[in-house]
């Protein structure tokens, strides 16, 4: 039972709650709302988890080969692949059966999101760039899961930003495949398409572009105007933060693995997420005092 459910990735789950962003950035929900939101949450953890599945029955001799994944579930033997395909139809049926009957527009997001991730499964991630984009639209589909739940109109910032974000954390997961390959490890069929100096360069380059992203959407007039407070850049210092954060986790500390566990294991980074949080409700809630 332990194997399956390590097959399944919980730890994974975080991801999902970019489905909880479109209500967050309401600031004026129900009751109603959350859970309804919940119950997408919930939805997009199980199909996320029967691509999980399929992306490690599609690996398992690439897998093999791997210091860290030749310990997974269908790699190690510990989990059958027969038993693998029945989890993975049951998990990928139920969320886009019970999807069609709550409304339309989280049906087509989840399908479309089922669609392009068998795609990436079958031969994208082999394509370098391409992967990593198709990595970033799975967290963009998270936004727009959560948002046909509240109708609520999603702001281009928003999107921008959590596109600019996942391939922020998609790259630096790259970057440790590289170092993977380096010390003669072929972690990655695509990975001849990447190199250290590239992924660094890149890193760099979008970590600096969601810095200037976030900083343009908190002096936009639409934004001033929507949430009524002239003082949302405040929030800037904690996003400057993580970004430096997570950089420093990269180049000085090595640890530019899964982006997940990076987040789940660094207090630091816990601590600038929650205190960002915290200030972006202080500002918008209190901030029309001082606008």
């Amino acid at each position: 039972m332990n194997q399956l459910i390590k097959l399944l990735r919980p730890h994974q789950y975080i991801k999902n709650l970019f489905v909880f962003a479109p209500l967050f950035f309401t600031f004026t929900f129900s009751f109603e709302q959350v859970v309804d939101t919940f119950v997408v949450f919930i939805l997009f953890c199980l199909l996320a988890s029967s691509i999980y599945i399929l992306n490690d029955y599609m690996d398992i001799e690439e897998d093999k080969q791997h210091p860290k994944k030749k310990f997974r579930p269908l790699a190690s033997g510990k989990v059958s692949k027969n038993s693998a395909r029945i989890l993975f139809v049951f998990l990928a049926l139920l969320p886009l059966f019970i999807s069609f009957f709550i409304n339309t527009k989280l049906f087509l997001v989840l399908a479309i999101y089922f669609i392009l991730n068998i795609a990436y499964s079958l031969g994208l991630k082999h394509i370098t760039i391409i992967d990593i984009f198709i990595i970033a639209s799975g967290f963009v589909l998270r936004l727009f899961a959560g948002a046909s739940v509240i109708d609520n109109e999603l702001s281009m910032w928003i999107i921008i930003m959590t596109f600019l974000l996942a391939l922020f954390l998609a790259i630096a997961k790259r970057r440790d495949d590289v170092l993977l390959a380096n010390d003669g490890v072929e972690a990655r069929k695509n990975i001849d398409g990447y190199n250290l100096e590239f992924v660094n360069a890149v890193m760099v380059l979008m970590g600096g572009v969601i810095l200037v992203s976030y900083i343009l959407y908190t002096v936009s007039d639409d934004v001033i105007s929507r949430l009524n407070s002239r003082n949302l850049y405040l929030t800037a210092f904690f996003v400057i933060l993580g970004v430096m954060r997570y950089m420093q986790i990269t180049f000085v500390e090595g640890n530019s693995g899964s982006p997940t566990k990076v987040v789940l294991k660094d207090r630091f980074l816990q601590l600038t997420i929650l205190f960002w949080l915290a200030s972006f409700f202080v500002v918008v809630k209190f901030g029309s005092l001082n606008g």
